[in-house]
């Protein structure tokens, strides 16, 4: 029976992955349908806690966005990448990183991409080499940053176990930047050169376009008040200390009264995780806005706040009928797989990375994939250090990011192949996963985690 069930289970995340959006969610919620009326399955908690996160920071970095702060570090951004265009390759993917490591969101990426091949293509520089390792390095940064939900929901889950905020970035931050390291040089002189380029010179025999791509810009500036973008932006990071020392140091927490745990609350009065992001990252979205004198409207119009409904709905879905096919079968996957994973720990890795390729959301796959992991009896330090393997969604190229790319590249050096996955992503995104799991777990060794 668990073979049908997980076969339903395949069935209804391939198709939501290939409706795109909240496609995921719609039909992880039909497979609940399919699991409680055909199967008489238990439905298990719904991801209460990861969606409170997701709607919380997606709702303070939507702020950031309206105020303008986004816009002025991406500004920041532009101009270090540009200050040394021959090394494109190196430079956008770190800028990348720290840019996306601290907004905690791969969106303001899009921002970046048309910068980055712009620099690249002007200086011959393949584009694809920069644009490849940028995407997959703007990923990479989330497993690993205190305003990034994956994190936020791993650092919940493993909680328990006595592992802090701070443990899991002391190894994911330096593991996954050196992946992305990695990326870049093996990505530094991968593929033809611009000027050998077959479809590039093709290209480059219309007036128009060689025109275009050889014109001169400039950074840009942005219209928005910098001024109240710099406020918020030291608004925005004095939010992101207070999660990672309240997370990290709990004495530093206030103490409510002793009771029976609920979603918030734990027995002895401790405030939860969850609770401490929500009510810092929505009081300095308020802060922010009556500082920068922002109005709610405005927040609720930037894109990354109407991104997040599909974002919710997704998670709901998907992790609901994921967390009740485990769930009931609980005892036969622990048994199956307890002695494999307890001799060789990097099978759980596997798992975890076929996973993040059929559920196209890191946030799913941890919430998935890691209270299984416990399950197993994997330490929380293996665990810290495969985190990275949830940003394997990768593999096939249809993530918004990789797209983007693909379509910002005018020269075509950015591609996706004629057997799909053996796309301009896949050799980058390759490197960076297994270099930064394999740091991982020298980090969590050298630094005494778990």
């Amino acid at each position: 029976m668990i073979w049908l069930q997980l076969i339903v289970l395949l069935a209804m995340v391939l198709i939501g992955s290939h409706l795109k959006g909240i496609g995921l969610g719609l039909m992880g919620v039909l497979g609940m349908f399919i699991f409680v009326q055909f199967f008489g399955m238990k439905p298990a908690q719904p991801p209460g806690d990861i969606m409170l996160i997701i709607l919380s920071i997606v709702t303070l970095s939507a702020a950031l966005e309206a105020v303008g702060g986004l816009n002025y570090l991406v500004s920041v951004a532009e101009n270090v990448i540009r200050s040394n265009p021959k090394n494109v390759t190196l430079i956008a993917p770190l800028v990348s990183f720290v840019l996306c490591l601290f907004a905690g969101t791969s969106h303001v990426i899009y921002s970046l991409l048309p910068i980055i091949s712009d620099v690249a293509a002007k200086n011959r520089v393949r584009p694809e080499r920069p644009l490849s390792v940028s995407v997959i390095a703007c990923h990479a940064s989330l497993t690993g940053s205190p305003m990034a939900a994956c994190t936020a929901a791993f650092a919940s889950i493993l909680s328990i176990k006595g592992i802090v905020p701070f443990d899991i970035m002391i190894v994911c931050i330096p593991s996954c930047f050196l992946g992305c390291i990695a990326a870049s040089l093996v990505m530094y002189k991968y593929g033809k050169e611009l000027n050998d380029d077959p479809v590039f010179l093709e290209k480059m025999k219309d007036p128009e376009f060689a025109a275009a791509i050889d014109m001169k810009t400039s950074a840009n500036a942005g219209q928005q008040d910098m001024r109240k973008a710099k406020i918020a932006v030291g608004i925005f990071a004095m939010a992101i200390l207070i999660i990672v020392l309240g997370g990290s140091f709990p004495q530093l927490v206030p103490k409510t009264a002793e009771g029976n745990a609920n979603f918030h609350v734990n027995a002895d009065g401790t405030l939860k995780m969850v609770t401490i992001i929500e009510i810092i990252s929505l009081s300095a979205a308020a802060v922010m806005a009556l500082v920068t004198k922002t109005s709610a409207d405005k927040i609720v119009k930037a894109s990354l706040f109407t991104s997040m409904a599909s974002a919710l709905v997704s998670v709901f879905g998907v992790v609901w009928m994921a967390a009740t096919f485990m769930d009931h079968n609980k005892e036969i996957i622990t048994g199956s797989l307890g002695a494999a994973v307890a001799d060789h720990h990097w099978l759980f890795a596997v798992a975890i990375f076929v996973m993040g390729i059929l559920m196209f959301s890191q946030g799913a796959t941890t919430k998935s994939m890691m209270p299984l992991g416990l399950a197993l009896g994997l330490s929380p330090a293996a665990l810290i250090a495969m985190f990275p393997a949830v940003n394997s969604f990768f593999v096939l190229p249809g993530y918004p990011t990789i797209l983007n790319a693909i379509y910002m590249d005018k020269t075509g050096s950015t591609k996706i192949g004629n057997f799909v996955i053996n796309h301009s992503f896949l050799l980058p995104g390759m490197v960076q996963m297994v270099v930064s799991i394999s740091a991982g777990f020298l980090f969590a060794k050298l630094f005494g985690v778990g």
